[in-house]
């Protein structure tokens, strides 16, 4: 991809997005339900997503995991200490090492992933994958470095020290409120959602342990000179994978980690790789500008600011008035933040918990995307209107699609095809909704305004009125160079006749041409003569939960 290009992300989980089986069984093993395989995710498929405007691949869970599966070499995990049949791809058990399930030959797995990254970069896209900091399963044991092994030298009699690789609740056995079975942990170690006792219950992440950056959370005190132990593991970590050509890094729950590790870890890589990029999963809005301008991160997860606004508005009829006070809130940090409607830790847009009619997503899908220059990012089968209504086992039926068991998704079955990658069993409703995603996310690119360009928000000269629904619709510009597009949302059951005001001020500041003129709408394709003038509204139709981009150039600029 092109330097000036925006990030258009497809995170996709690869133990589902390529396996093509008809016939799952809740809870299945991998046996009974398969796994698709890192092989499978061919040029052919790549082409087919590129196609849909996508730059940036990431691939969830490839790094080693804990399960319940055994492979050649390597044995199962303490089904005790195990979520689901495949396990959770957030308790790694080797930072140096591929998931084996993802490998059509075992002994060949980190080569199938070389091989993988080659195929991305040749498709012409960046490629992401998980770094999880904050946690590993509950036994660590690395079979492609050994040595390196994460509390191999820790002192066990001790709590906390500043080198040690976990804290340990000295004196206690692991003893959570459900069987475990015949897992023993002695002394037990703290859980990764920072559940500092041996008797963690069954919503926390008793799967995972947590790791010790140098803090010590019983006095407070950070031991951070000289750096500890685990930095310095983490930093080879990092390296180990940038070295294969990885082009970044989602990181995963990075505040429940030291700023100090970031800044400093960021900054080492960065001397080595100068174009490596970080994503860093985060919620909360007042921690953005120290993670972006200390820590280094190049974007953030904008979830508690955009993406909880949009279900607002979609789910509870929040008004749209609500998008303002969100770019607001982040103002000057909007091409730092990274936009979505789905991942793997969310509901599903067109679940029975969101919108349940994924017909419905084209206005927050332009606002997501086109607010600003900042990344958008879908989840796989998003664009097909997937809907997580399955109930397939350790996840159970929660309008996500599971991230713990072995499983295959209809829609992405059918889209996949045995590997034929195209429309050809997708019903009319599916082919129409991914047509749609292809055009809004490549407009993100073939338009300069929205891929480099500045913003202007009209809601405050568009209050409440007969032609402005000021709680369902939501109007905005994005301009670059001689080009100026005015994008409206309507976010309404019902068709709405618009006329959106445009100041001055916008005028003068963008160089917007003023009279009667020849307009592009981008969705439509269609030209229509339209006034565009400070003085007269502009006037346009616009289907319930529909958008309109019309593009207006000045010829003389």
């Amino acid at each position: 991809m092109r330097p000036e290009e925006k990030l258009v992300i497809y995170q996709s989980f690869p133990r589902i997005l390529t396996n093509d089986c008809d016939h799952c069984v809740r809870g299945g093993t991998l046996a009974q339900n398969g796994s698709g395989k890192l092989n499978r995710i061919t040029p052919k498929l790549l082409r087919s997503l590129k196609s849909l405007g996508v730059n940036c691949m990431w691939y969830t869970g490839v790094i080693e995991h804990a399960t319940k599966t055994a492979f050649e070499g390597i044995p199962a995990d303490n089904p005790g200490v195990v979520k689901g049949e495949a396990g959770s791809p957030y308790a790694i058990k080797d930072y140096y090492d591929v998931a084996p399930a993802l490998a059509e030959q075992t002994g060949e797995r980190v080569k199938e992933f070389e091989k993988l990254v080659e195929r991305t970069h040749k498709a012409g896209m960046k490629v992401i994958i998980d770094f999880v900091p904050n946690h590993t399963a509950r036994v660590y044991r690395s079979d492609v470095k050994p040595g390196l092994d994460l509390g191999a030298n820790d002192d066990k009699s001790v709590f906390f020290a500043p080198d040690n690789n976990y804290y340990y609740l000295t004196g206690e056995s692991f003893a959570p409120h459900f069987p475990v079975g015949d897992y023993t942990e002695v002394p037990a170690k703290a859980t990764g959602n920072d559940c500092f006792t041996a008797s963690p219950g069954e919503y926390d992440w008793y799967e995972t342990v947590k790791l010790n950056y140098g803090h010590d959370y019983r006095t407070g005190a950070d031991c951070f000179n000289p750096v500890p132990d685990t930095w310095r593991k983490m930093n080879a970590i990092l390296d180990y994978w940038a070295s294969k050509g990885v082009d970044g890094f989602r990181c995963d729950m990075c505040f429940m980690v030291p700023l100090a590790f970031w800044t400093w870890v960021i900054a080492e890589l960065r001397k080595k790789y100068p174009d490596l990029l970080f994503i860093g999963e985060i919620y909360d809005v007042n921690s953005y500008r120290p993670f972006l301008e200390q820590g280094g991160f190049d974007y953030l997860y904008d979830k508690v600011n955009l993406y909880d606004t949009l279900k607002e508005v979609e789910c509870h009829g929040a008004p749209t008035s609500r998008i303002t006070g969100a770019w607001q809130w982040v103002n000057g940090l909007g091409p730092r933040m990274l936009n979505f409607l789905e991942n793997h830790d969310e509901v599903r847009f067109a679940s029975r918990e969101y919108a349940q009619d994924p017909d419905r997503v084209l206005p927050s899908l332009v606002v997501s995307s086109m607010l600003s220059t900042g990344p958008m990012m879908i989840y796989y089968g998003q664009e097909l209107g997937e809907g997580a209504h399955d109930n397939e086992g350790f996840a159970g039926d929660n309008n996500r699609t599971t991230i713990f068991d072995y499983w295959s998704v209809d829609k992405i079955r059918r889209w996949y095809h045995e590997g034929k990658c195209d429309t050809t069993l997708l019903t009319k409703e599916e082919k129409a909704l991914r047509k749609l995603y292809g055009k809004v996310l490549t407009l993100c690119n073939t338009e300069a305004a929205i891929a480099q360009g500045g913003f202007w928000d009209l809601m405050y000269v568009n209050p409440w009125s007969e032609h402005f629904n000021a709680d369902r619709n939501y109007a905005f510009l994005r301009h670059y160079g001689n080009e100026t597009l005015l994008i409206v949302c309507n976010f309404s059951d019902a068709q709405e006749d618009i006329r959106v005001n445009i100041p001055a001020d916008a005028f003068a500041a963008m160089g917007i041409p003023q009279g009667k003129m020849q307009v592009t709408e981008l969705l439509s394709g269609k030209t229509s003569e339209k006034t565009v003038s400070p003085a007269v509204p502009f006037e346009t139709a616009i289907a319930a939960h529909g958008a309109v981009i019309y593009k207006i150039t000045s010829p003389g600029k």
